[in-house]
């Protein structure tokens, strides 16, 4: 059986899917502070998911989940707070939960003798790009505290690797898109304040305006410039991480990104392309601290664990439309 935190939200339900698609037993454990559950509900029609309903802070909660399933052998840990302007704005919110989450989360581990555990990182732990694309080797040098919480996690995961042999893969993510091929499930955040959902609730005639934050970087179009990654893959990452600590393998880390970007301005014309609909835009002086580009070198996901993105740009922001449809319809 393999533990889910945060198994309720956008990318771990889709793990979550996958996990059961992969024929294998998982327990939902999540405080349902951003996630939902009708996901959960949705996801049991495709396995065996229990769900607890916990929160990683209070350690009898996480301690209690391993003490009722004694069959968990591994954790996939998404649970924790991911919005970089509010991290800037409450950092103290962002390090009790994110950090002291997962501190009660490894102790629990220990206690129970649960040894392997693949960790939901971020590409904000490099911060300011030395050089495009970015790899592994890329100084880890955050700019916000939701990044700086990130990075803490995985050197406190190296420490107890080489203290208690508690091996993690950590996936630092690029941009995240899409929702599953069959639209069970999406991106269903509240504020929502990702790109590609906030260009498509634009399109419903409710007076939302896509407001585009700086259009003089140095990019081919004056647009920022992002690699964005379909959910669906990404979840295959983390079956194919799981993999790998289940034979042998050693702590590791690995960026999971597409190796290409996208400007703004591109997404934005793709949304139109696929809603058939004209978006109402609104230019916007820059965001401080947005890099004009990240994108990811993937060649040791690729080479180590066969980790290969599938979907194109465009596969994604069709499945978000008919996701984001079906959200406007609940």
């Amino acid at each position: 059986m393999i533990l889910v935190t945060g198994g309720a939200g956008y990318i771990g339900s889709h793990c979550v899917m996958d996990l059961c698609k992969n024929g294998m037993d998982v327990v939902v454990f999540d405080n349902l502070s951003t996630g939902h559950i009708e996901t959960v509900e949705k996801l049991k029609q495709f396995g065996n998911v229990e769900f607890v309903h916990g929160d990683l802070l209070n350690f009898d909660d996480i301690s209690g989940v391993f003490n009722k399933y004694k069959n968990i052998n591994a954790v996939i840990h998404f649970a924790a707070f991911s919005q970089v302007g509010e991290s800037v704005e409450n950092p103290q919110k962002y390090y009790i939960n994110n950090v002291g989450g997962t501190l009660n989360l490894l102790r629990a581990m220990l206690e129970n003798k649960v040894l392997k555990i693949v960790f939901s990182s971020t590409a904000a732990t490099y911060g300011e790009p030395k050089y495009i694309p970015i790899d592994e080797s890329h100084p880890q040098i955050p700019i916000n505290p939701y990044g700086q919480t990130k990075l803490m996690i995985e050197h406190i995961m190296d420490d107890y690797n080489r203290a208690y042999g508690l091996r993690s893969v950590r996936l630092r993510y690029f941009n995240v898109v899409g929702a599953d091929d069959d639209i069970n499930i999406g991106e269903w955040h509240n504020p929502e304040t990702h790109l590609v959902p906030n260009i498509l609730k634009s399109c419903f005639g409710d007076g939302k305006v896509f407001n585009l934050f700086g259009d003089d970087y140095d990019t081919r179009d004056g647009t920022c410039v992002r690699d964005y990654v379909n959910v669906v893959d990404l979840a295959n990452a983390h079956i194919l991480a799981l993999k790998y600590l289940e034979n042998g393998g050693e702590t590791n880390f690995f960026n999971i990104g597409t190796n290409n970007g996208n400007t703004v301005r591109e997404i934005f014309d793709a949304c139109e392309k696929t809603t058939g609909k004209k978006i109402a835009l609104d230019v916007k002086p820059r965001r401080a601290g947005d890099p004009a580009t990240l994108v990811a070198d993937n060649t040791k996901a690729k080479n180590i664990l066969g980790w290969v993105p599938n979907h194109t740009l465009m596969d994604s922001i069709k499945t978000a439309y008919n996701w984001e449809v079906k959200l406007q319809n609940k």
